[in-house]
């Protein structure tokens, strides 16, 4: 007897899985906030310890950015348990979707600026260093606000289309999703060993990836939808292989492996995008000149 199957109240004429199985992944959700919580929190702490001269700030915002890596984790947990017992529902989006909203988007927004901004060196003139926090402060504003319209967008639509579609067997995103931006945020501070950007040129390239991000969670964009796995059915060896040795790289070597796959999930969609205008390009340069030059 299968999971889905033990979970079905046998008093329910239409064969409901059981009040108990909806907290399930509900649990996985609520641990999704609190994490998004505690990353808030310690983003707080490092900014209150950084500003004293303590020498913890950095511990603050690693933690910050290990809770909103687990947070990604978990959230691509609670779809899944929810779909395995078949316990879907529009209470659980909903849910869902406010979490995503204080993990992956007020909690990466708050760490952004502490770290990457709040501390830049007294060199800038007092006026220049106002703007540029003005500055900071609408760029983390402004991944927040494309995170938000990013889930709503996804809320409303149904099977979108992306711009640049794929393969009619597969499953894509449209746009960059928000936990994929949150975890690129979180990848970059826990690369760099927590400790706060006091050099303003390194602040103004976190400053443009953030805006990057914030674009592209707004696109139409391909980008590849991990939903289409199905952990029903049996995995070859070589799959085992290659899941080892992902948790031996991500123990060992968590801090550039980690930022790797980051950067290259979000720079998949770009890469897929800039690939499809090339090949149009070179698709209607060949009509052009078979048009010039007709065969028989």
């Amino acid at each position: 007897m299968g999971l889905r199957e033990k979970l079905i109240d046998p008093r329910s004429p239409d064969r409901r899985p059981r009040r108990a199985a909806y907290a399930l992944p509900t649990l996985f959700t609520a641990g999704n906030i609190f994490l998004g919580y505690l990353s808030i929190l310690r983003s707080f702490k490092g900014a209150m310890a950084a500003a004293a001269n303590q020498a913890d700030a950095a511990q603050h915002f690693e933690a910050a950015a290990i809770a909103i890596g687990v947070a990604v984790f978990l959230d691509g947990l609670d779809g899944r348990i929810a779909r395995l017992t078949n316990t879907v529902s529009d209470f659980g989006r909903e849910m869902d979707s406010l979490a995503d909203v204080i993990s992956f988007g007020i909690a990466p927004a708050v760490l952004a600026f502490v770290w990457g901004v709040q501390f830049v060196d007294d060199s800038l003139t007092a006026n220049v260093r106002s703007q540029f926090f003005s500055t900071g402060h609408f760029a983390a504003f402004l991944f927040l606000l494309c995170g938000a319209a990013r889930l709503a967008r996804f809320n409303i639509q149904h099977n979108p289309i992306p711009k640049n579609p794929g393969r009619p067997d597969r499953k894509y995103f449209v746009g960059l999703p928000i936990p994929a931006a949150a975890a690129m945020v979180a990848a970059v501070v826990y690369a760099a060993g927590a400790e706060p950007i006091v050099y303003w040129p390194l602040s103004v390239a976190w400053l443009a990836l953030l805006g990057l991000l914030g674009f592209l969670m707004v696109s139409t964009w391909r980008y590849y939808s991990f939903k289409g796995i199905n952990l029903n059915r049996p995995y070859k060896p070589l799959t085992i292989i290659l899941v080892g040795a992902l948790i031996y790289a991500i123990w060992n070597y968590g801090r550039f492996f980690l930022l790797a796959l980051a950067i290259t999930y979000v720079g998949s969609g770009i890469a897929i995008r800039i690939g499809g205008i090339v090949r149009r390009k070179f698709r209607r340069t060949g009509e052009h000149r078979t048009a010039e030059h007709p065969i028989g």
